[in-house]
């Protein structure tokens, strides 16, 4: 009977631990929930999914679209454009290209609505599927940006920003052409930059949301309300319903938080995406992973309006009730080039010229040849790039290159713009090899470092820190790493370097300015990143 009890409490015990840790994992998250450049994030539920899109601005493929259970845990499951028909960004400026897409769900198809600033300006693409293939865009003739897709009996509405406020205009779904007047509806609450504009109906009102104050320190959300889509719009009480642009918020290590998407769960829960920054420091200012996608719960009862998280403002981490966490598999430190395709981390510089590219002529390699363009060009660069995701983290790659000409180089590079990045490049001085530092901050470029080696393969290491980058290179067979030198981060901050994209690692090679069919082989790409 004793040995009987002892047994039962042993069960017992652990049916409470399992309880407990489920419970646990019920009970809070951590911020951003989509890490580093992921800006605009606009989401929808079908069933018992959930599918968030973010900008990729001059990056190619463009708009990354992400799958979810839970809303905390994501998966890049694909991009909506992957053609160069859908996505012409020939010679975009830096932080030119798509802007602030939305996502919605309607009559058994996904929609992607999205503007193209480089070339088109407003179009919706479609899918069935999320994770594609989305069709061309159906472009739609609204000179504006933000664009969003509203249905209400029966009609389709295009609701986009302008300098004056929000604006919604009657569409043909089918054919994208206007079929009304655009309407002026609601300038918000005097903030600048009017923009991000959805709207919900829910218990007999209109609620049109909007970001204000610009998408730096002081962007805000803002909400108003109508019993008429085109209103008029009063202003919430609580307004902004969510900023950091305050004394609540300007000691939080999250800034610029605004641009928000909000979703009801199954469970009824209302909870809001939205962009926002990290900064380095609780005071300084700066911020190199660029904007990022952040959650939030929502209480909007009711007849009544919508509280983000309370008092208006969030957390890197968030105690509150979430629904059943399912978490993916995490993704491996090291790429080792051995499938046939780039996974999803992976993307280009403008459209890629596919040839100067291959995984395949190589086994377990990456091979890029060199382009004529350099890093500092707004064109076709010979290049393959990831986010950085975190202030701590390292990232090294093998790379063989057998150049005989001193104007080819190829290496690693941290690339906020073309005219803000640092290069660890290996390349050929007189009849031996070279690994160097180059800084280019603006119109300033200068070769910070440099090594000779005397071998044709090379270790290319890059640690960051919220303070400083530091560069380090090794012969692959000594294994002995040498600092080649730091450089500070904020010289790629979004501070000093301006636009609204963030810090990418790429591989490249560069021929600069001359034809070239010098081939780099990169053997493997790691990847590791400390929360």
């Amino acid at each position: 009977m004793r040995k009987f009890n002892l047994v039962q409490t042993a069960i017992c015990m652990v049916a409470i631990l399992c309880m407990a840790t489920t419970l646990q994992a019920q009970s809070g998250y951590k911020n951003p929930i989509i890490r580093g450049f992921n800006p605009d994030p606009s989401v929808c539920r079908v069933n018992d999914d959930f599918y968030l899109v973010t900008s990729s601005f001059e990056y190619f493929p463009g708009l990354p679209i992400y799958h979810s259970k839970d809303l905390v845990n994501w998966q890049q499951i694909g991009h909506c454009l992957t053609r160069d028909s859908q996505l012409p960004l020939q010679k975009a400026p830096a932080s030119a290209g798509l802007y602030a897409p939305s996502l919605r769900y309607h009559d058994g198809l996904f929609y992607v609505i999205c503007t193209n600033v480089s070339g088109g300006g407003n179009f919706f693409c479609t899918a069935t599927d999320p994770a594609g293939p989305w069709s061309d865009p159906i472009w739609v003739a609204i000179n504006s940006i933000d664009p969003d897709i509203f249905w209400d009996d029966g009609r389709t509405y295009f609701v986009t920003q302008g300098n004056e406020g929000i604006r919604v205009t009657e569409i043909d779904i089918k054919t994208g052409k206007t079929v009304a007047p655009e309407r002026l509806v609601w300038g918000g609450i005097g903030g600048r930059f009017p923009e991000a504009p959805h709207i919900y109906k829910k218990d007999g009102y209109y609620y049109l949301m909007l970001g204000e104050g610009g998408t730096e320190y002081m962007h805000s959300v803002t909400i108003g309300r109508s019993k008429d889509l085109f209103g008029p719009y009063e202003s919430c009480p609580l307004n902004p319903i969510l900023t950091h642009a305050n004394r609540r918020g300007q000691a939080n290590r999250i800034q610029g938080v605004g641009h928000g998407d909000m979703v009801q769960t199954q469970d009824g829960s209302w909870w809001m995406v939205f962009l926002g920054f990290r900064v380095t420091h609780q005071w300084a200012y700066y911020h190199v992973l660029g904007r990022e996608t952040f959650l939030a719960p929502v209480d909007w009862p009711n007849g009544g309006w919508p509280q983000v998280n309370g008092n208006g403002t969030v957390s890197l981490e968030m105690h509150v009730p979430t629904l059943p966490l399912q978490p993916f598999e995490k993704t491996p430190v090291r790429t080792d080039f051995n499938d046939e395709k780039l996974n999803f981390d992976w993307q280009y510089l403008r459209n890629p010229i596919r040839e100067h590219y291959s995984l395949t002529e190589k086994k377990g390699y990456l091979r890029i040849t060199a382009s004529p363009h350099t890093l500092n060009d707004a064109d076709a660069v010979s290049m393959v790039c990831r986010r950085q995701t975190e202030h701590d983290f390292m990232a090294a790659t093998e790379l063989e290159f057998n150049s005989s000409k001193e104007n080819e180089e190829a290496g690693m590079t941290l690339i906020q713009n073309n005219a803000h990045h640092y290069d660890l490049l290996f390349r050929k001085s007189g009849n031996k090899r070279m690994v160097q530092l180059r800084v280019c901050v603006g119109s300033l470029s200068f070769i910070a470092a440099e090594k000779l080696v005397n071998a044709n393969r090379i270790l290319l290491k890059i640690t960051g820190t919220p303070d400083q980058y530091t560069f380090i290179c090794a012969d692959p067979q000594k294994k002995e790493e040498l600092v080649l030198g730091k450089q500070d981060t904020r010289y790629l901050s979004t501070e000093v370097a301006g636009g609204f994209t963030g810090v990418m690692i790429g591989l490249y090679a560069s021929s600069n300015g001359k034809p070239s069919s010098a081939k780099a082989y990169f053997d493997w790409f790691d990847y590791q990143a400390k929360e």
